[in-house]
C-alpha cells in the first residue's frame, strides 16, 4: 500500500529541544530522543495541555514523557507486543509499576479498535504507536485526528506503511503532515 500513496510532507525542524524533568528507564531505544521535541510540538501546534491519549504504551517511556506536559494522560495498549515490536507476554503489571510515580497516567488494557468504538471525548494530543501496518495506522490515525488538536505518529521513517497511512489521513482530513525524520520518524498532523 505504501508505494501507491504519494507523500506530501513538510519537514519538521524543532526550534528547541527540551529534556523532560521526569522519565523512566527506556527498555527500548525506539522513542529515545523524541521526548526532547514534545515541548516544541506543543508550542508549534498551539494546543492546550490538559489531556493526552496514547495508543501503544508498551513499556511506558513515551507515556512518561507525555506525563511531563499534560495534566492527564491515558495510555491504551494490549500490553503483549506484536510482530513488529516483538512479543513480550503480558507486560501490563510491569508497565503499570514502571509508571507508578506518575499519578496523572491511567492505563487501559484494551485493543485500540475496541477503545475507539466507545470513546467520544476530544484530546489535546493523541500519540499513535501501534502495530505498524497501513490499515491499523490509518484506522486509528483517522479517528485520532478527528478527536484531537494534534496527532503524532511514531515510526514514519522506519515503516513506509506508517508514513503512507499518515499522509493518507492528513490528505483525507485536509490537515498538514509534518515529519520529524530523526529517531525513526515522528509524523505530526495538524
Amino acid at each position: 500500500m505504501a508505494d501507491q500513496i504519494r507523500y506530501h510532507e513538510i519537514n519538521y525542524v524543532p526550534t528547541k529541544l527540551v529534556m523532560p524533568s521526569r522519565l523512566i528507564d527506556s527498555s527500548s531505544k525506539a522513542w529515545v530522543g523524541l521526548e526532547q521535541v514534545l515541548a516544541d510540538i506543543i508550542s508549534f501546534s498551539g494546543i492546550k495541555t490538559n489531556t493526552a491519549l496514547e495508543f501503544g504504551v508498551e513499556f511506558g517511556y513515551s507515556t512518561a514523557a507525555l506525563a511531563n506536559y499534560f495534566t492527564h494522560v491515558t495510555g491504551v495498549d494490549i500490553f503483549t507486543g506484536d510482530h513488529h515490536a516483538g512479543y513480550h507476554g503480558d507486560i501490563y503489571e510491569e508497565t503499570r509499576t514502571r509508571l507508578s510515580q506518575f499519578t496523572n497516567i491511567d492505563l487501559i488494557k484494551m485493543d485500540y479498535r475496541d477503545f475507539i468504538l466507545k470513546e467520544e471525548r476530544r484530546y489535546d494530543l493523541i500519540h499513535v504507536d501501534i502495530i505498524h501496518t497501513f490499515e491499523d495506522t490509518y484506522h486509528c490515525g483517522l479517528w485520532s485526528v478527528e478527536h484531537s488538536g494534534c496527532t503524532i505518529f511514531h515510526d514514519t521513517e522506519s515503516f513506509p506503511d506508517v508514513k503512507a497511512a499518515v499522509a493518507a489521513v492528513a490528505r483525507r482530513t485536509g490537515k498538514k503532515f509534518y515529519n520529524y525524520k530523526k529517531c525513526n520518524g515522528l509524523g505530526i498532523v495538524l
